[in-house]
């Protein structure tokens, strides 16, 4: 796979108190990726961009809200995310303590 497709899939990390629970209880990280990347290239852009191994890779597609303001209604953009299972001993920590 190009290197540099890899740098681009994953967007961030996903902060909120079920990612938390999630890290903790079963050694996962919950990352927003590209809406078109598939578990094999999230597996292979984490394992080269963070040096830790990847055990499974499960992905989830979030619906965006429908908002309103005002009298008219707005739609947030769909986004992808993927809870990463890593392996035995492996860390990932994104606060860098």
């Amino acid at each position: 796979m190009n290197t540099e497709r890899l740098s681009k899939i994953i967007l961030g990390p996903v902060v909120a108190e079920k990612a938390s629970r999630v890290a903790e209880d079963h050694n996962q990280v919950v990352l927003k990726v590209l809406p078109n990347a598939n578990k094999a290239e999230i597996k292979k852009a984490v394992e080269s961009l963070f040096d830790v191994k990847v055990a499974a890779v499960s992905t989830a597609n979030v619906k965006g809200k429908v908002k309103r303001v005002g009298r008219s209604f707005g739609k947030r953009s769909d986004w992808k995310k993927a809870y990463v299972t890593l392996a035995d001993g492996a860390d990932l920590n994104f606060l860098g303590e």
